[in-house]
C-alpha cells in the first residue's frame, strides 16, 4: 500500500501562487488514481482535483477550475497542485489521496483508500 506525504503549504497573500506536492512511497505510484481534497475549519472535506494513472486526464472541482492545475510525475512518485490567483476562501488543509480501483474521475472521499496527513494553506494579507 502507498504512503502519502504532502508538502508546500504555507502563508500566501491574496492573488499569489503556491505549489503543493504529494510524495508517494511503498507502492507502485503509477497504479493509483490521485486526488486533492481540502478542508476548511468547520466545513466538510471538499474535492479539488484528480488525475488519472498516467496523467493524461484531469478533472477539477468548481472551486479549482481555471486557477489550479493538477499534475504528476510517476518517475518521481510525486503529484502536484499548482495554485494561482489564490483567494482567502482557499484557506484550508489540503490533503492528497490515492486509489487503485477502476474508474475515473474519482470525486468522492469514499472512493479513495489512502490519504496523506495534510498541509495547511493560508491565504491572507
Amino acid at each position: 500500500q502507498v504512503q502519502l506525504v504532502e508538502s508546500g503549504g504555507g502563508l500566501v497573500q491574496p492573488g499569489g501562487s503556491l505549489r503543493l506536492s504529494c510524495a508517494g512511497s511503498g507502492g507502485i505510484f503509477r497504479n493509483y488514481v490521485m486526488g486533492w481534497f481540502r478542508q476548511a475549519p468547520g466545513k466538510a472535506r471538499e474535492f479539488v482535483a484528480t488525475i488519472d494513472w498516467g496523467g493524461s486526464r484531469t478533472y477539477y472541482g468548481d472551486s479549482a477550475k481555471g486557477r489550479f492545475t493538477i499534475s504528476r510525475d510517476n518517475a518521481k512518485n510525486t503529484m502536484y497542485l499548482q495554485m494561482t490567483s489564490l483567494k482567502p476562501e482557499d484557506t484550508a488543509v489540503y490533503y492528497c489521496a490515492a486509489d487503485r480501483g477502476l474508474g475515473f474521475p474519482k470525486v468522492q472521499k469514499w472512493q479513495y483508500d489512502y490519504w496523506g496527513q495534510g498541509t495547511q494553506v493560508t491565504v491572507s494579507s
